[in-house]
């Protein structure tokens, strides 16, 4: 059984310029997980075309601990936490012993990588991986929330860095942290904030985004799994969609209320990705070879499954988000392969291990971004690729390593921190230090 779990890395891996009065984030901000809508959409009018080798220097660099989660970006302002250790955290820890630190709040001058606030508390881990915090803070107006690895939600005055309020998801909802601890990305809905919390009836909850006061409950699972939760529109509704490691689930996300559900088996509790819907088609895979495409009812809010676990069909994510573009998705599979596919069949149009190396590597991680015609990968090696990908295949224009890999994983050196796209640059860190690296001129 440890030989299989040590397969099953998970996602998890895997701005304001003017005044914060102004809640509206410009296109060229990064305040979440995945961008400004959750897409990984690098909205600049001219993005770069190419790069020269040797061209891409940082233009600052800020130091930082531990961690996994991504920065978000907004205007003048960069967000992002760690984990602050004495003990050796760089280690699978499947047996689920404890370590102790301290999680950190970092909010930094974008443009200068100084210092502006903090907050820390202390934590006791007893994740695997428990390398540091997973979740992208999101930055909602003047306010900002982070997601602990252990389940310390927060919502902090982006400003000034006062807590406005917080809990502690384990002790809210009497449960446990899942094996690779909390990592998916709370959601804002309007006036609420949509997150996994685990336990009796509340596998998701929903909160008043500014009180933190619980709007409504939804499940139960055997664990949370880690996938963010993410509404669509299909059917004449809004439909909230929520994989955990039993079923994928649609509700209604102003009420809680259910609107369909199917039955799903994640492998060792590894739902990961967020549902790709493109038109009335729904995607869902996980580890070792777990698939499913659901169709969506155009009239009204149900649903049906079409194929499941078909092997050689569509992708298994695991650490990266896969990325639909008409009837086409494009993704990396467990086997560190960036595979094309048909949604609605699941045909692999072609596969290339390349992104990453000369061959495959299991669970290699390239974090994909796309602006225009061209996409910006971000791989475990450090190294930032401009690239063209379509149906017909993958052709890299240009590479450049921006930093070094840090953590490790299967006896390699990794960094698998999602990199966030704002201001004409990119923002990256590894366990050591933060980089901002301008792409625009």
């Amino acid at each position: 059984m440890k030989c299989f779990r040590k397969i099953t890395v998970v996602l998890f891996f895997c701005g304001w310029n003017i005044a914060f009065a102004n809640t509206d984030c410009s296109a060229e901000d990064w305040p979440q997980w995945m961008g400004a809508n959750r897409d990984n959409v690098w909205n600049v009018s001219k993005p770069p075309q190419s790069f020269a080798p040797g061209s891409l220097k940082a233009s600052w660099t800020a130091p930082v601990a531990g961690g996994y989660a991504g920065p978000a970006v907004v205007g003048n302002r960069l967000f992002v936490t760690d984990l602050v250790s004495k003990e050796n955290v760089k280690v699978d820890n499947f047996g689920r012993r404890s370590f102790d630190g301290t999680e950190r709040v970092l909010c930094l001058d974008s443009k200068t990588g100084k210092e502006v606030w903090k907050h820390e508390y202390p934590v006791t881990y007893s994740m695997s991986y428990p390398a540091g915090p997973r979740c992208t803070p999101t930055v909602d107006g003047e306010r900002v929330y982070t997601l602990g690895a252990e389940g310390d939600l927060f919502c902090f005055d982006a400003a000034k860095g006062t807590v406005i309020w917080s809990l502690n998801l384990k002790e809210q909802y009497k449960t446990k942290s899942a094996l690779w601890g909390y990592a998916a990305h709370p959601l804002i809905d309007g006036d609420h904030l949509i997150t996994l919390a685990g336990g009796e009836g509340s596998h998701t909850v929903c909160l008043d985004k500014k009180s933190g006061k619980e709007v409504w409950r939804f499940g139960t699972a055997p664990e949370q799994g880690y996938s963010p939760p993410t509404i669509i529109n299909a059917g004449g509704k809004r439909q909230l969609i929520l994989p955990n490691p039993i079923a994928i689930n649609s509700i209604d996300p102003d009420s809680g209320k259910p609107f369909w559900t199917i039955p799903y088996e994640a492998s060792n509790g590894s739902i990961i990705m967020s549902p790709i819907q493109t038109g009335k088609y729904l995607f869902v895979g996980g580890y070792s070879d777990k698939n499913m495409l659901i169709e969506l009812d155009d009239k009204s809010p149900r649903a049906k499954q079409l194929w499941r676990d078909e092997a050689k069909k569509a992708i298994s994510p695991v650490n990266v988000q896969p990325m639909g573009i008409g009837e086409i998705v494009f993704g990396f599979d467990q086997s560190g392969e960036l595979i094309a596919f048909k949604i609605d069949t699941g045909e692999r149009l072609w596969q290339t291990a390349k992104p990453i190396g000369k061959r495959p590597l299991g669970s290699g991680t390239a974090f994909i971004v796309r602006s225009g015609e061209l996409f910006y990968l971000f791989n475990e090696l450090g190294e930032l690729i401009i690239a063209r990908i379509n149906p017909k295949g993958y052709e890299e224009i240009s590479r450049e390593k921006i930093i070094e890999p840090t953590n490790n994983a299967f006896g390699r050196d990794v960094v698998w921190c999602a990199p966030a796209f704002a201001n004409g640059c990119i923002y990256v860190r590894n366990d050591e230090k933060i980089v901002c690296v301008p792409l625009i001129n």
